[in-house]
């Protein structure tokens, strides 16, 4: 709670530090051009907005209605914060886990085969493909996939959004290019960290005895090796978890997906205050929760590990 209480502070602070206030925006975009009326609409505005008084006072009335579960309304507008987040946070979370999802399946199975073949043709072809997945940035893979199939082929992915609950077929086609994107920008660090691990519980003793035992390779790497090796590896996937939502902003405007990344840009490009603070709280209790639930993971994958 300290944490969560820091970031809604140095959030709801520097938002307001950007060059640029909303309601200099607001002006413009009603061009109240007129120079004898500009002090008397933009006093009204600020009254209107709420920015006439203090900033601690502006501060205290948003934490008391965020801990109602009220984030506000829209500084543009004016429709409840809460709303569009419930309507945006799905959309990002089916791509963020989505495209985890992909990561780790492109990456376990590298990383493991690469550690247990080391230093075999698979495991340099493993390796290559981890730097490339780290090296080519996703917008400019994303911006690719849009752009040559267009002129090569005439087809464009879907522009328009399709709810999973409505068509989930469409939802489906149209969610798993952006999420194979992201997925492979995050499988190149899953992958080198899985081979890591493996390699270091290979040399372990304990290891050791399973080989010397007799047992098959399969029982060794899949009973004996892989819980172990997989716990820096959980801790790799978890942080990729918040990381969705912002990483995803570039995504979700590329493939026009309405999801709390774009949602995000287009409320910093508007000043628009009520939205960024709400949702750094909502990404800020997210990465809280997922570290608890990280660290209650360790436990299962590792019995030394207990909580008291």
């Amino acid at each position: 709670m300290p944490t969560l209480f820091l970031v809604t502070v140095i959030v709801f602070l520097f938002v307001r530090l950007i060059p640029g206030s909303v309601i200099d925006l607001i002006m413009q975009e009603h061009m109240f051009e007129t120079m004898r009326n500009r002090e008397v609409n933009i006093e009204a505005i600020k009254h209107r907005l709420g920015l006439d008084e203090p900033l601690p006072v502006q501060y205290g009335r948003w934490l008391a209605d965020a801990a109602r579960g009220d984030l506000g309304n829209s500084m543009w507008t004016d429709v409840p914060v809460s709303q569009e987040i419930r309507a945006k946070l799905p959309v990002s979370i089916e791509l963020g886990l989505l495209a985890i999802i992909i990561g780790l399946v492109i990456a376990l199975p590298i990383g493991v085969y690469s550690a247990i073949r080391q230093d075999t043709v698979g495991d340099y072809v493993g390796r290559s493909f981890s730097i490339l997945c780290i090296a080519v940035p996703n917008f400019w893979l994303a911006t690719m996939v849009v752009v040559f199939p267009s002129i090569w082929w005439n087809w464009t992915p879907a522009l328009e959004y399709v709810s999973f609950v409505s068509d989930p077929i469409e939802n489906l086609k149209q969610f798993i290019l952006p999420a194979a994107i992201l997925g492979m920008s995050l499988s190149g660090i899953t992958m080198r960290m899985s081979r890591t691990m493996m390699l270091e519980t290979l040399r372990q003793d304990y290891i050791r005895t399973a080989w010397a035992k007799g047992l098959r390779e399969r029982l060794v790497i899949s009973r004996h090796a892989m819980k172990n090796a997989l716990i820096p590896v959980v801790t790799i996937a978890a942080f990729q978890i918040p990381m969705m939502i912002g990483g995803s902003v570039i995504i979700e405007q590329i493939f026009s997906l309405p999801g709390m990344g774009r949602y995000f840009l287009d409320a910093i490009s508007g000043r628009d205050y009520t939205i960024v603070s709400g949702i750094n709280l909502v990404i800020g209790t997210v990465v809280l929760l997922n570290n608890l639930a990280t660290d209650l993971t360790y436990s299962f994958l590792d019995p030394r590990v207990r909580f008291k």
